[in-house]
């Protein structure tokens, strides 16, 4: 009886096994077509950059330059390449603000260019952008025109916003600051458009130079292409240092 029962389930079981075994055939076939269909995939994708797109509204950089520089470093095939690496040598230009790079196909990058755009001198040899922060380019005569900024690094912003509040507070006199320096222990120095140089020190900052401007206006400014600097570090007065033959120091 138990035989008999064997008997009829033996060609069931092997239809099962052959089944399985065209199954399992038919999966072995089916990844290695999909492997060898993704290696040429990957090989057609990941060819050599044959282009580099610069985008992006410049005027100090090069953007035929740079292209040609990032392709003359480029020792892999597009896939390959380590995109953030790329990125960090072109923010290693001073001019570079920020930049992306993509992958494109055919094979390609595209490079989306920020430059910076200088709204002031940093001391003697950097420039400062709308955000205070410095870069150091190679400095041209056209930088010239800017203000003059220094102090500090970490006061930047500071700076930038005290330069700008002065500016506003001196042109009700048709006077123009294009200079103005922070020192260490926080006291000021003023450079004005007609070349005089204020020193105003660090304590009651606007009440001293709106005392200057009272005095200015009324005793100095038919005088000021002989002032070399005025000191207003005093409490009811200012010091003032003639140009050489214009006359002798004098406290008003």
């Amino acid at each position: 009886m138990g035989r008999g029962v064997a008997d009829q389930q033996t060609p069931q079981g092997l239809d099962r096994y052959w089944r399985t075994v065209v199954l399992l055939t038919l999966l072995v076939v089916f990844i290695g077509i999909g492997s060898s269909a993704l290696r040429e995939l990957w090989n057609w994708l990941n060819q050599p950059v044959a282009e580099i797109r610069m985008a992006g509204a410049t005027r100090h950089l090069d953007k035929t330059a740079l292209a040609q520089t990032l392709a003359g470093g480029l020792s892999s095939p597009l896939l390959q390449l380590d995109l953030k690496q790329i990125q960090d040598q072109l923010i290693g230009d001073p001019w570079v603000h920020r930049a992306s790079v993509r992958r494109q196909w055919p094979p390609s990058l595209e490079v989306q260019l920020e430059e910076e755009v200088p709204v002031a001198r940093w001391g003697d040899k950097g420039l400062l952008n709308h955000q205070g922060d410095i870069f150091w380019p190679e400095l041209k005569p056209e930088y010239r025109v800017l203000p003059r900024l220094n102090g500090p690094a970490h006061e930047t912003v500071r700076i930038m916003q005290q330069f700008h509040d002065l500016n506003r507070m001196f042109s009700n006199d048709g006077l123009r600051l294009i200079g103005l320096t922070l020192e260490t222990r926080g006291a000021w120095t003023l450079e004005l458009d007609n070349g005089i140089r204020i020193v105003a020190g660090r304590e009651q900052l606007v009440p001293r130079l709106r005392r200057f401007l009272n005095i200015y206006r009324l005793s100095l400014a038919d005088k000021a292409e002989q002032i070399e600097q005025i000191d207003i570090r005093y409490t009811n007065g200012v010091a003032v240092s003639w140009r050489a033959g214009a006359g002798q120091d004098n406290a008003g």
